[in-house]
Order: structure tokens, then sequence, then C-alpha cells
């Protein structure tokens, strides 16, 4: 499958792209020269004894804000901002990593000695040898259409955003009686460097917008909410067909859950809506697939390579390159540049997600998957945007060939276990099916059920493939990171659905 969701850069977008020179931002950004870099790096790879090791550094620098209307004034307002490296010395499947707040060469040189002598107690190992020899990667990617930081536009226009978003859910219905929309951006430059030599640059721009509604009909109380955002800048939120689109799904889920019935429970035939209930597939199919956990024979998905772990209408593909989402990047936290990894191929295990020392000691290829929440952090495999591919089924008829069953199109918390895929699920907007037509909205429905089994169960899959608008966050090992999700509309036969019995 192509990259369905990309949309080509512009050649506006060209002049303000993020390929710069990484010694001249490495100057700028932090007050370096790549030098003093390279001697820190010798100087941590080397160690006691003769002994050699892999090291690189990751350099982070810039701002974020966030805004907060609630109750129809700025209820919060923050700005941070960051100047910060980490350094990690590998040997084996054993690392050293320290970290600095504040980016200077005697700071690096005492993370660069703290690392050493975490990673001096590792055992000796053939590994290591592959991972210092990993194939020079290409250069990154040039996936985001940056005219203008996001962080750097008028604090009265992001202001004025919020209030008219505010403004326009209020007069949806008079039963709404709260509103509360926030916004963050952020916008860093990242710098990576590794003793193979390595040096490279991205700049990273994220923006994300979020409204929640608050109806209420005598004492009945129910919340609707929606948000979107990307690697884009602030402008693309301002468009009035953006934010106005977050608004009406915000005020219309709420609205519509006062008098929402009671979700049956039981058994049944499940259809999932296309975007953003991919999160099930994130959730109880993509973590099973990271290295780390398939290294280690943790996950359900473990020693499967090559077989079929799902129903042959299934494809799931992760792919880091689709320009301006949410879970893209030109590279990843280790130079990487990001790629599209299919993972389940027609129902087949293809592919797992890899960071640099899980595919050296797995003897992989690298999928440019290794991440961080930030600075602070030593990567690990991580997804990026990991969809379900389309399918050759419309919507409408994948609804039609349900007898009874639920429609759910949006998902609020979830928990998986990975060793076994065992997962549960909130839907926040369903509907009811009946006879093959959508009949009325009910809450309270939980899936229940197993990831590798759910996989299985796929009996339709809709031509109508799309991504989520732009809020995923994921978290792994204390680390969370923007990830984006998605899938067509799907059936699944046989789920058990929590609620209340009919």
């Amino acid at each position: 499958m192509v990259n369905t969701f990309e949309r080509p850069l512009s050649e506006a977008a060209l002049l303000h792209s993020c390929i710069f020179s990484p010694e001249t931002e490495l100057h700028n950004a932090f007050g370096l020269t790549y030098g003093q870099l390279q001697k820190i790096i010798a100087d941590a790879s080397k160690g006691s004894g003769g002994k050699n090791g892999f090291c690189d550094v990751f350099l982070q620098a810039g701002s974020a804000q966030s805004l907060t209307l609630d109750q129809e004034v700025i209820k919060s307002a923050t700005s941070s901002h960051v100047n910060g490296a980490g350094v990690r010395v590998v040997v084996g499947d054993k690392s050293g990593y320290s970290h600095t707040d504040h980016v200077t060469v005697a700071n690096l040189k005492r993370c660069a000695t703290i690392a050493r002598a975490i990673s001096e107690h590792a055992q000796e190992s053939a590994n290591l040898a592959l991972m210092e020899n990993q194939k020079a990667v290409q250069k990154p990617h040039n996936l985001y259409q940056i005219s203008q930081s996001p962080a750097s536009w008028d604090l009265k226009d992001k202001i004025a955003l919020l209030r008219k978003m505010d403004q326009m859910a209020r007069a949806y219905d008079p039963r709404i009686s709260n509103v509360s929309v926030s916004l963050g951006v952020e916008d860093y430059t990242i710098i990576i460097a590794t003793s193979r030599g390595d040096i490279f640059a991205d700049k990273r721009p994220l923006v994300r917008l979020n409204i929640s509604c608050l109806a209420e009909d005598g004492s009945k109380r129910e919340n609707g909410s929606s948000g979107g955002g990307g690697r884009f800048d602030f402008q693309q939120l301002e468009d009035e067909a953006y934010w106005q689109e977050h608004v009406l799904i915000a005020a219309k889920q709420a609205i519509e859950l006062l008098n929402a019935d009671p979700a049956p429970a039981g058994e049944m035939d499940v259809v999932l809506g296309a975007g953003w209930p991919g999160v099930l597939i994130h959730e109880a199919v993509g973590h099973g697939l990271e290295g780390d956990f398939n290294r280690k024979g943790t996950s359900a998905f473990s020693s499967l390579m090559g077989q079929s772990v799902a129903s042959k209408l299934v494809t799931v593909i992760d792919d880091g390159t689709i320009a301006e989402r949410r879970g893209s990047l030109n590279m990843d936290d280790e130079g990487t540049p990001t790629g599209r990894t299919v993972l389940i191929e027609n129902g087949k295990l293809t592919g797992y997600l890899q960071d640099r020392q899980n595919a050296s000691l797995m003897k992989a290829g690298l999928t440019g998957n290794g991440r961080r929440q930030d600075y602070r952090f030593a990567p690990i495999p991580r997804m990026t945007n990991t969809y379900m591919a389309g399918g050759t089924s419309s919507p409408d008829e994948i609804i039609a060939s349900v007898k009874r069953g639920i429609y759910a199109t949006t998902f609020g918390g979830g928990q998986v276990d990975i060793t076994n895929g065992d997962f549960t699920f909130s839907a926040t907007c369903a509907y009811l099916i009946e006879d093959g037509k959508l009949t009325r909205p009910i809450k309270g429905a939980t899936l229940i059920g197993n990831g590798p089994k759910a996989l299985h169960q796929v009996a339709m899959v809709g031509n109508d493939v799309s991504l989520d608008k732009g809020i995923g966050t994921c978290g792994k090992d204390g680390q969370g990171v923007p990830v984006g999700v998605g899938m067509p509309t799907i059936r699944l036969n046989g789920i058990t659905v929590g609620g209340s019995k009919s």
C-alpha cells in the first residue's frame, strides 16, 4: 500500500524546509563545535582497558507553550524552554545513560563519564560490533510544511482562537453548560551525534488543539470532546473549517449522549469506524510488535515471524514518513530516517519495530523506530503512525451486513496485557445496529477481548482508511511520545461487549 495520507510538499514549503547544517545548528542552539562533541564521544567510547563501546549524544533545544480556556476565562498559560542533552554508552545489551539540563562542554563530559561508568559493568558481547558497524543511514526526510514556528505566533491570536471555539460550542445548544478549550504548541531543534561519525539535525514543530463540551439536562450530565493537530504551523489551526469541525463533533457528541441508551451486553458483532478506533490496533497489536518485547520473548507475537496471526483481510503498517502527521519524524531519536514498515501482511507477521540496540541484538534491520520522550530518556522501540490498510467493502455495506451489534466511532481509555494481548476498551461514542441500520446512540459500551484473537475475527474491511485527527500520545516505560493511529471501517465477529443487559 502506498502512503495514502501523504500530501506532497509545496514549492513554498521547500523554501522553509528543515534541511540545514547540523554543525551550524549545533553552534547556534548550544554554542558548541562539532570538534568538541567528537572529543566527548570518543572519550566515552574508549573506556578503560581498551574496551570499546558505542556512544551517541542527543541534544534538544527549544520551547513549548500551552493555553487553556475554561468557563470562558483563561485558566492556565504556561511556557517552558529546554536546553538539554543525554549521553548514552552501549555495550551489548547493557547501556549507561546520563543527562544534563544545561548544555556545556563540562556538563557533557560529566554525563559521558557517568554513562561510561555504568556501561563498564556490561558483559563483553559480539553484538556490540553489530551496533557499531550498522550501515550509515541516509539523510533525514523533509516532512514538515513550516513557514513560521508555531511557538512564535502572537499570544492574542491564540487566545482569540480559543474564544471563537468556546462561543460556537455554547451557541450549538442551550444545554451546553460549559466548554473547555486547550492549545499546545512546541518547536524543538534536535541534534544527534554518534561514535560512528554521524551527526544529524531536525527541527520539530508540533501543535495540538482540543475542545471538551459539558451538556446538562436536569440531572443528566454528559461530555463530548474532539481535537487535532500535527507537525504544521499555527495558521492551519486558524482555518475556520479546521476548528469548526472539532467544535461540532464535541458539541454533537455531548448532546447525543444525554438521550443515549445503555449499551447492550454480551457477545455480538462490532463495527469500528475509520480513523481513531485504530487505537485498538495500536494498543492490542502494535505494542506487541515492538522489538524489545519480542527480543525478550514477552510478547504474544514472539517467535511467530512468517506465521498467520490474523485474518487474510488484515494488513498493519507503521509509517513515520507521512507528511505533517503527529506521529511522523524526519528521523527517529537515534538519527535513523523513519520508514514504512509492514508489520502484518494479508494476515502473516512480517516485521517488528526496531531501535538500534534491539535491531543489533536481534540481527535485524533498522526501521527508524528508536524514540524517546525527550533528552532525559534513552531511546526504545516505539510506534509512529500505526494503521490497518484498507479493503474493498464500503462502510454502508459493512453496517448493512450486521443483524444486531454496535458501531463504535470513538474510544476513551483502554488497557492491554502485552504478554497475552488481552484488552479492554471503552467506547465514548457508539450506536446500536439493528437489521443493518444505525438506530440510536448508546453509552457505556466496553469492548473486551484478545488482540491476536480479534485479528482473526476481522470479517470485513472498508475502503475508507484514514488516520486519526492528530491527538494520540503513547505511554511506555514512563515515556510519552506523539503518535498516530488509523484504520478503515471494519467488522469484527463475536466480540464481547460489556454494558447493561437489554
